[in-house]
């Protein structure tokens, strides 16, 4: 109860701790999903999320997940709980425990055992029995207790965090709680239900890694959609104790939609309370943010503040921090790591001991956790940070050091020879990133390309003087930029890709596109449009405050101009309305 009962290293205010109980919002959670794997970048899930109607989905509270739906369903001993990066798995993990420690939920399972990924990791290479890797984490289990316990619980967190294989096809049977195996076996056996099996499993991932465990190893699946509309005005509501300032928050957020869309994700909520409390409340001046980049920006400003103030005596300036903290980010963002060890900290020339010392001055930003059994492990407060310090290195080693980190692969001899004259020049990187992030197939450099954009306006460039000496900018590159992005977006491309170059124009400040079209639909003509006027149109009704109830194609296009490809370039917005025609 004491362990579970503050909320778990994210959401602590420095010198404080935060009750769970105080802020936590109950979650929109829904039950099964098509069973398909989406390796999407997960701001387009949420996106897609923010789309789709919940009339179409299965509620769910967590603290029913092991309950079926009927008296004559069968038992449901094993749960996969997906959901992205932030969006409350952990959190949820935590109530449920400290509900069950209150004596207020499942009060049949008489023991609870979370053994999360991330530490697992650190037992990988390790040869024990069950009951010694329980003894391991838990010293006061005793195997004559185990074994006369009716009913106990296993919750893995964080598989997506997992550095060794799941192989269930090809592990040796493992039925004694005392025969010695490796952790990877062991698990699989659990999961298998050869070990224990009266056992109580659930497991959390994020959605790319949930394949791992095969779907007839599982009985239910959830997903954690993160806070619905009402649940954000709550969370807001709990988290600012001035109500007034609470509603004009909630105002701003809504009245710019890419925030908040990004909202369902919890993190966020909080990164935007601590930015926006400050901004709106009059405790700074300034530009109210109302992009990402600026919204990350003063987050990192306000941060690099409080360890100005409160660690007077550090030895390394902001800008050293940052830069070294930036290449861990951008390094393991590259390899899909949320989580490191000693030796991914080494890689990038951070000393062990200089992590220890960025864990407790950048407590909100990069994290040093202890584990059950006081190892360690490094990460950031969330994934979007990471993303937003990586894109920070490759913008500042740039600007400050004239380094190029963002590298090419196939590239033909003009690339190659414009690479060599302009390899310093930020409008080249940028077609460079531009490039990657439409090459790959999940998108998982979309959020970082919006960052890493975004950092060459002037206006940000003034906010990071507050942490960098030099940032340097150029309005002629920007205009490069957005041309480039303009000529990819004329390119017919899918509109998931084509919906994040709009929102890499937004970070810009270029609205033209999106203007053009919002002029059309007002003017009530109907003409034939540009492949650039149908993403905008796309765009715009997707990111549209309102709910699609009925979406009508003769209102935009004449009939003759309704072919095939239109049809096609639309289907977002036909799946995202209750009744198309």
């Amino acid at each position: 109860m004491k362990k579970f009962q503050c909320l778990n290293g994210v959401i602590i205010n420095l010198g404080t701790q935060t009750l769970l109980s105080e802020t936590y919002a109950e979650l929109y959670i829904t039950e099964g999903d098509s069973g398909e794997v989406n390796n999407e970048h997960e701001v387009r899930q949420i996106e897609a999320a923010s789309r789709r109607r919940t009339t179409e989905e299965t509620p769910i509270k967590c603290n029913d997940i092991f309950k079926p739906l009927s008296e004559q369903d069968k038992p449901i001993r094993t749960v996969l709980t997906k959901g992205v990066a932030g969006i409350g798995k952990t959190v949820s993990v935590q109530k449920f425990i400290l509900d069950w420690t209150e004596g207020k939920v499942h009060q049949d399972v008489h023991l609870i055992f979370p053994l999360p990924f991330r530490e697992l990791n650190l037992m990988n290479d390790q040869t024990l029995s069950l009951m010694e890797l329980l003894h391991v984490f838990f010293n006061q289990t005793k195997e004559t207790e185990m074994s006369s316990l009716e009913k106990v619980l296993f919750i893995f967190d964080g598989l997506d965090e997992c550095r060794f294989p799941l192989d269930f096809q090809n592990t040796v049977r493992v039925c004694d709680v005392t025969e010695s195996a490796s952790v990877p076996v062991l698990l699989i056996n659990l999961i298998k239900g050869n070990l224990l099996p009266s056992a109580l499993i659930w497991i959390t991932s994020r959605p790319a890694a949930a394949d791992q465990i095969p779907s007839e190893c599982v009985d239910r699946v959830t997903e954690v959609g993160g806070f619905n509309d009402p649940q954000k005005e709550e969370y807001f509501r709990k988290r600012i104790s001035d109500q007034s300032l609470a509603n004009n928050i909630i105002t701003h957020l809504k009245s710019l939609r890419s925030l908040y869309i990004m909202c369902h994700i919890p993190v966020f909520c909080w990164i935007s309370a601590a930015v926006l409390e400050r901004m709106l409340g009059e405790a700074e001046s300034g530009e109210i943010p109302k992009t990402l980049t600026q919204m990350y920006t003063h987050f990192l400003i306000i941060q690099s503040n409080i360890i100005r103030e409160k660690y007077s005596k550090k030895q390394e300036s902001d800008e050293e921090m940052l830069l070294k903290l930036g290449q861990l980010a951008f390094q393991q963002l590259k390899k899909g790591n949320l989580i490191f060890y000693d030796e991914d900290l080494r890689e990038c020339g951070i000393d062990v001991r200089e992590a220890a010392v960025y864990s407790g001055v950048c407590t909100q930003i990069f994290r040093e956790e202890f584990g059950l059994h006081q190892s360690k492990v490094y990460c950031f407060v969330h994934l979007s940070i990471q993303e937003h310090l990586a894109a920070l290195y490759v913008h500042l080693t740039l600007r400050i050091k004239q380094r190029n980190v963002v590298h090419l692969y196939q590239v033909s001899e003009q690339w190659m020879a414009e690479y060599i004259f302009n390899k310093y020049s930020i409008s080249h990187v940028h077609k460079i990133a531009i490039d990657e992030t439409l090459e790959s197939p999940t998108g998982h450099l979309d959020l970082f390309l919006r960052f890493l954009l975004g950092l060459s306006l002037e206006s940000n460039q003034k906010l990071l003087y507050a942490v960098v000496t030099q940032t340097g900018s150029s309005s002629r590159c920007t205009e490069e930029t957005v041309q480039y992005i303009k000529e990819k977006i004329s390119e017919d491309l899918p509109t998931e890709k084509s919906i994040n170059l709009f929102h890499c124009l937004n970070e810009l400040g270029d609205n033209s596109l999106v203007e053009e079209i919002q002029h059309y639909l007002k003017s009530g003509k109907q003409s034939e449009l540009s492949s650039s006027q149908l993403s905008a149109l796309v765009f715009v009704l997707l990111t549209s405050a309102q709910e699609l109830d009925e979406f009508d194609l003769s209102k935009y296009f004449s009939t003759d101009k309704i072919t095939e490809d239109v049809v096609l370039k639309m289907m977002p917005v036909i799946e995202a309305s209750s009744k198309a025609m």
